[in-house]
């Protein structure tokens, strides 16, 4: 059994230093333009704030990578979840939205925060500063609500 397991581990060892050898693409930090939806609708720093610390790292073209998001597999899953996140919302293209698409946008944004659902939980358990309280959250809801 000793054998087994000292096999086992030797494997393991091998494999995960093996697919350090596939990093992942990291998308490339875009500055902010006139698009971006804190330029296009300027709203109170509290709500910019809130929104950055929140959910600018996965919804937007500025994320700043985490140190272990260079780190198989733990940089595939944050790839992934920035991936999914974008093609959901990219707040830093929210100005090439059609009107409609924007209401509807800023429709789903409300739900979400409201249920919880964002920022997910395993984003909220590595980045304590996403953790907004229950007035930011409704501060941001009532902003997103009158536009």
């Amino acid at each position: 059994m000793k054998r087994f397991a000292k096999l086992l581990g030797g494997i393991l060892s091998v494999v995960l230093i093996g697919i350090q050898l596939f990093p992942n693409r990291h998308n490339s930090y875009e500055p902010t333009s006139s698009d971006d939806f804190i330029v296009y609708y300027n709203p109170p720093q509290e709500i910019q704030s809130s929104l950055r610390s929140a959910c600018y790292a996965c919804h937007s073209n500025q994320t700043n990578y985490p140190w272990y998001s260079h780190i198989q597999p733990f940089g595939w899953f944050v790839q992934n979840h920035i991936d999914d996140g974008r093609a959901e919302l990219n707040l830093s293209e929210f100005g090439k939205l059609s009107q409609r698409k924007k209401r509807m946008k800023l429709k789903s944004m409300m739900k979400e925060i409201e249920k919880g659902g964002m920022p997910l939980k395993s984003y909220r358990l590595m980045h304590n500063k996403s953790n907004l309280t229950k007035i930011q959250k409704q501060h941001i809801i009532d902003y997103l609500s009158s536009k």
